[in-house]
């Protein structure tokens, strides 16, 4: 999921050794991450207080849940936006509404950001998610684009998927070249990055630039190590509890191992642009990013793998100004320069 909603909890007192929150569940807060992450673990909430998403089937429920992460996520990003001083607008491109963000004193180059928001494929929404790519803009310098998909359960992934091609096809018009547009995406978005690209391929369209993924969900099945070992340590999020029925609302059980679904399944040794993957060792997802990275390295593929000591699911976009959120945004830059804007 992405841009996470931050609340008040009771915590215990907090010694010089290991710091831990207590309540309902206890997560170890490390010596080794900076000031600022050790007080926003105190602030997190016990996941297991979060609302419990509901069957595929009961459109209703989906709404009322979608409607509340909606409105919290556009009211904690607004001031930020604002402070970021981006330049955004609503339209269209290939049928599908986006968001168009410009960041402060921005030249147009020829290139551009597709940005495929998180949120378990089942929430959020380009407007409530435009802190993130706000961010993504302005510690880049580039032009993004935000696809605001259909939901699930609104839409399964094949549409989903059409919807995000519809949006470069309707770039390739406008004569810019895939080879100048750059995947972007966080959590689910993340994974929907590659998916896409993937699919992209396999139609046999020209690749995109480089691809970037936050913490990607890149496998919607429980499947891997750390989905266990720190299950009781991402403050973020139950399996059960949400990504389960997102992913059952996303995709039928017999496709949840489609590579256009799950893109660790993906066939790499056809070819797939250079990428990032960025996420925390306290994240039950490790496991994803560290399989995906391998997926691909065993392709012979340009990927590199940039994990951060005990941080959280995408960090960048909680505490963009801690240090570690600095480092990682100066690694995408790197990366983009070496792979991305100078070929």
């Amino acid at each position: 999921m992405g841009n996470n909603v931050v609340k008040e909890m009771n915590v215990s007192e907090i010694d010089s050794g290991a710091p831990e929150i207590t309540g309902e569940y206890t997560v170890h807060i490390p010596d080794t991450i900076s000031d600022e992450w050790k007080e926003q673990y105190l602030n997190y909430p016990d996941p297991n207080n979060f609302p419990v998403a509901p069957s595929k089937y009961d459109v209703e429920a989906w709404k009322v849940l979608q409607s509340s992460f909606e409105e919290q996520s556009i009211a904690q990003s607004a001031e930020f936006i604002t402070q970021l001083g981006v330049v955004y607008e609503s339209t269209e491109l290939g049928d599908v509404p986006v968001i168009d963000v410009k960041p402060k004193g921005w030249e147009e180059n020829g290139k551009v950001a597709i940005y495929t928001h998180g949120g378990a494929y089942t929430l959020l929404s380009a407007k409530s998610t435009l802190g993130t790519a706000s961010l993504f803009a302005d510690s880049t310098g580039m032009r993004v684009i935000s696809v605001d998909y259909t939901l699930a359960p609104y839409a399964g992934w094949s549409e989903v998927t059409d919807q995000i091609i519809a949006v470069i096809e309707s770039l390739n018009k406008k004569g810019i070249e895939n080879k100048n547009i750059l995947m972007f995406g966080e959590s689910s978005g993340g994974a929907l990055a590659s998916s896409v690209t993937l699919k992209m391929r396999d139609k046999k369209m020209a690749l995109p630039g480089a691809v970037v993924m936050w913490s990607p969900w890149s496998d919607i099945t429980e499947t891997g190590d750390s989905y266990y070992t720190l299950k009781n340590e991402d403050p973020t999020y139950l399996y059960e509890t949400i990504l389960k029925p997102s992913a059952d609302a996303y995709a039928k059980t017999e496709d949840h191992k489609n590579p256009y679904v799950s893109p660790v399944y993906g066939d790499y040794n056809k070819g797939f642009p250079p990428t990032l993957i960025q996420g925390g060792t306290k994240e039950i997802f490790l496991s994803n990013f560290v399989r995906h990275y391998q997926v691909i390295d065993n392709a012979d593929q340009v990927v590199k793998l940039d994990l951060y000591e005990g941080m959280p699911h995408i960090f960048q976009a909680i505490l963009p100004y801690s240090k570690e959120s600095k480092e990682a945004l100066v690694k995408v830059n790197r990366f983009l320069n070496k792979y991305f804007h100078n070929q």
